[in-house]
């Protein structure tokens, strides 16, 4: 099995930044896309941004093109998700996901998830 804890979440004012952080333990071999996602309430969960292969390709939702940025340490246990210039409209709660021997990052069908971590944005 495949434990995945998100961090980093909290209150912020517009324009500020936030690093959010998700850790992988547990059977990790063979994950090689990891992504993030969000739902805000009342809306789907749509999926910010994902890596595949530790960066051989990377998807961001043109909603955070230019602000957010998915990284991944060496290690590969630990993604992060840098956002920088954040709105009031980036208000949800951001999950982590990710897939096994994928052959490609998928939009929305991720094996495995976190439990979330809740990010503010006041304007």
């Amino acid at each position: 099995q495949v434990q995945l804890v998100e961090s980093g979440g909290g209150s912020v004012q517009a324009g500020g930044s936030l690093r959010l952080s998700c850790a992988a333990s547990g059977n990790t071999y063979g994950l090689n896309c990891m992504g993030w996602f969000r739902q805000a309430p009342g809306k789907e969960r749509e999926r910010v941004a994902s890596m595949y292969r530790r960066g051989i390709s990377t998807y961001y939702a043109d909603s955070v093109k230019g602000r957010f940025t998915i990284s991944q340490d060496n290690a590969g246990n630990t993604v992060y998700l840098q956002m920088n210039s954040l709105k009031p409209e980036d208000t949800a709660m951001y999950y982590c996901a990710a897939v096994r021997s994928a052959v490609s990052c998928p939009r929305a069908n991720f094996d495995y998830w976190g439990q979330g971590t809740q990010v503010i944005v006041s304007s």
